[in-house]
């Protein structure tokens, strides 16, 4: 009737080594959840706080809304008075800023669109040329019929 004593030991202690194993999967998750999802995060907002922090008169920038415009002038810690086109300028908060082009990113983007725009008229002179050139197959062999 009573409990001997092998099985009064040997109750505590495998209890006490899966509690470990019941919890070695939760803290594996928050390890993969904090390398693939926190310490990301955390760097892509303190690459945009240097960003924003380094921003400067001339600054070609471009704002959540998606408006562009160039930095007239800096307005305090906060703001910045942006020129969109001319003689319509905009204060805006720094923190709404998204991306800072400078002076080389900007002749990058309008080269890309020359070279795009080139490219396209090609490619109708081509397409013109090359159904000219099947109407033309196209009456010689019904003049040689």
């Amino acid at each position: 009737m009573f409990i001997t004593e092998a099985y009064a030991q040997a109750v505590p202690g495998a209890g006490g080594g899966s509690f470990l194993v019941q919890l070695l999967p939760f803290v594996m998750i928050l390890l993969i959840m904090y390398f693939l999802i926190i310490r990301p995060q955390q760097k892509r907002m303190k690459d945009h706080r240097d960003m924003i922090a380094s921003i400067k008169r001339n600054d070609t920038v471009v704002t959540s809304g998606g408006m562009i415009g160039k930095v007239s002038r800096i307005v305090g810690d906060d703001e910045l008075l942006v020129e969109l086109a001319e003689g319509v300028r905009v204060r805006v908060v720094r923190a709404t800023v998204s991306e800072v082009r400078t002076r080389g990113d900007v002749r990058e983007v309008e080269s890309r669109k020359a070279r795009s725009r080139n490219d396209d008229d090609d490619a109708d002179n081509d397409n013109g040329d090359s159904t000219d050139d099947a109407q033309d197959g196209a009456s010689e062999q019904k003049s040689q019929a």
